[in-house]
């Protein structure tokens, strides 16, 4: 299993235009190989003392939090989707995205612990 994770800030009024940008990306991702995908809102994010999520993406007054994540069978199979992805005609249907994306934190991991109730 590997998983690419995300956290982005997206303006609170955004929201469904977030969603509806999630909606577009799911049918992709699952044709290109990908097991699931859970888009997350903010809920309950405090500020932390040290570091937190709104400094890791450096949020502003009026955005929420989301994190994200996609899991794929193996690092193969995430790479060669990125790569289809870019390449794919229907990206460009994606239209302006509802977020600023130069602040997205993402990065890709292994489990090392797992558990299911």
């Amino acid at each position: 299993m590997y998983i690419n994770g995300f956290i982005v800030p997206v303006p609170e009024g955004n929201k469904q235009a977030y969603i509806d940008v999630a909606e577009k990306f799911w049918p992709l991702a699952k044709e290109f190989g990908a097991l699931s995908h859970v888009e997350c809102w903010e809920a309950d994010v405090k500020d932390g003392k040290t570091t937190d999520f709104r400094r890791a993406v450096k949020a502003e007054e009026g955005e929420k939090i989301v994190f994200s994540w996609v899991v794929w069978p193996d690092k193969e199979t995430a790479e060669a989707a990125e790569t289809k992805m870019v390449e794919d005609p229907r990206m460009a249907d994606f239209g302006e995205m509802p977020f600023d994306g130069p602040r997205m934190v993402y990065g890709s991991f292994v489990p090392v612990v797992e558990f299911h109730a």
